[in-house]
């Protein structure tokens, strides 16, 4: 089959790899109809390197229609339409039966100290084959994958698979009360639609802060007020929109891609220039995250406000204002989406009233083959570039 690999930075290939087959009772094979390039899968285009090995498949945001079941799944069968979550998740242990699926104790990524396993995404999260593929393999096929309609497109569902529940618990972790104000810095995929969702579930004043003018322009025609992350006086603009207070929350879907922290974005070039031990070593145990997006946060969000922080860091020992977050008393919660935690309370809305814009979510639907100009053009921003879905 064809599929997206890894071959070094910047360098992501489609190559013929071995077709995946059953290896367990409840495994299922997928064939792939639609895949994501997601806002993270950059982190390992430009410095996961010391984690990856050349020739790992790509991608965590898959759906397609089921081609094979193992002899213990009862759950789907060929022919079902189905999502996978980028969770690869068991379902029935004791974290995921406290919905905390993304730390599943099945899949926990021991050797690393890391939670439950993703596809497509470093020895760091069990280096999974991903689903920038025409083909994958889904363990947990009574659990894992999510069963939906037949006849709508696929945008209209791909998005359960990470970017909807991503950006709904990003709104649950940041805690906005009714008729209340959040910020949400980064208007990439997961922030537009952390945006999105919480003006559906009633935010008054939701303010959306990112550097590019047509991710800004995007979001001012879904009702949200757009700043230039470069404006000279960001945090008096917000307070005068917020009551002189700030936000009652703010989201930070920025993480590590952050611009702006000179230091941060020099130890980050350090590292993708070290043998791979030495990074990987240098990775877990020191900070090479730029942290000026949660800087800013932390600035921007009213005293005894919530912080959700739902951009990737990756570094083990990154500075923190410890003392500022103390005498704001700020909330701060994050971690990696609960696919299956938030799957209930989405899947209504994905109907042809369209509440969320899934339908034109997607600024680029290109072949599989197109993969690495599509990467390209997602990493500079070029070509309004917010989303792409390859299609196998």
């Amino acid at each position: 089959m064809k599929a997206v690999t890894w071959h070094g930075k910047r360098d992501v290939r489609v190559d013929t790899v071995p077709d995946p087959i059953l290896q367990e009772p409840d495994d299922v094979i997928v064939k792939i109809t639609s895949t994501g390039v997601c806002g993270s899968d950059l982190h390992l285009y430009e410095l996961f390197g010391p984690f990856l090995d050349e020739g790992d498949v790509l991608g965590h945001e898959p759906m397609g229609v089921v081609a094979e079941v193992g002899h213990g799944v009862t759950a789907v069968k060929p022919g079902d339409r189905v999502v996978v979550p980028f969770n690869v998740s068991c379902g029935t242990c004791f974290t995921c039966s406290q919905g905390l699926q993304s730390q599943c104790e099945t899949t926990q990524v021991r050797e690393y100290g890391s939670g439950a396993s993703l596809f497509g995404y470093t020895k760091l999260y069990g280096q999974v084959p991903g689903g920038q593929a025409e083909y994958l393999r889904v363990p947990f096929g009574n659990k894992l994958p999510i069963k939906v309609p037949d006849g709508p497109p696929d945008d209209r569902f791909v998005y359960l698979s990470d970017v909807l529940p991503t950006a709904w618990q990003a709104v649950e972790y940041a805690a906005v009360p009714p008729g209340g104000s959040v910020a949400v810095l980064g208007l990439g995929p997961i922030g537009d639609m952390a945006a999105r969702v919480a003006l559906h579930r009633g935010a008054e004043t939701v303010i959306g802060i990112d550097l590019v003018p047509e991710r800004l322009q995007r979001a001012h025609g879904r009702g949200v007020r757009a700043i230039d992350a470069r404006e000279p006086e960001l945090v008096e603009r917000v307070r005068e929109l917020t009551g002189g207070r700030g936000p009652d929350a703010v989201i930070d879907a920025v993480g590590m891609e952050a611009h702006g922290g000179t230091a941060g974005k020099l130890a980050q070039q350090v590292t993708g220039l070290l043998p791979d031990p030495v990074a990987a070593k240098l990775m877990r145990t020191a900070g090479v995250d730029r942290l000026e997006a949660l800087h800013t946060a932390i600035e921007l969000v009213r005293r005894g406000g919530t912080i959700s922080v739902v951009g990737v860091y990756g570094g083990m020992a990154d500075p923190m204002p410890m003392m500022t977050l103390f005498d704001k008393q700020i909330q701060l919660r994050m971690g990696q989406a609960n696919v299956w935690r938030w799957v209930p309370e989405i899947l209504p809305l994905l109907t042809d009233d369209d509440p969320l814009g899934v339908d034109d979510f997607a600024t680029h639907r290109v072949p599989l083959s197109s993969a690495p100009e599509a990467y390209a053009d997602f990493q500079a921003k070029r070509d309004n570039t917010v989303k792409v879905l390859l299609k196998p």
